[in-house]
């Protein structure tokens, strides 16, 4: 069973930086896509970014020019670099790997246990 693990996740002041790090215990060319989602306390979770399988990548408005989401296949490792961090960044990070399914479309159906990240004014 495919396995995802977080890391890298803490407390910070607003407008520093920090680098969360996803292992997959598969390898991530057998995957479609892969992603960063976050949950804040009370909210509901929100795509914040993903690659596909050939590098492309996606981020939300909100985190734009801000994160860069990247990964190493060698190391089957997905991160997440996130600078210039604001108090509405705060928030439980998982990482998410994609799978082909129904009708052939990429669904993200596995998922880490989550990396809290908490920024504070």
């Amino acid at each position: 069973q495919v396995q995802l693990v977080e890391s890298g996740g803490g407390s910070v002041q607003a407008g520093g930086s920090l680098k969360l790090s996803c292992t997959v215990s598969e390898s991530i060319w057998g995957t479609c896509g892969m992603a960063w989602y976050r949950q804040a306390s009370g909210k509901e979770r929100e795509l914040v970014s993903s690659i596909s399988r050939d590098g492309t990548t996606r981020y939300t408005d909100s985190v734009k020019g801000r994160f860069t989401i990247s990964q190493d296949n060698a190391k089957n490792t997905l991160y997440l670099q996130m600078n210039s961090l604001k108090t509405e960044d705060t928030a439980l990070y998982y990482c998410a790997a994609a799978y082909l399914g129904y009708l052939n479309h990429c669904d993200f159906t596995t998922w880490g246990q989550g990396t809290q990240v908490t920024v504070s004014r």
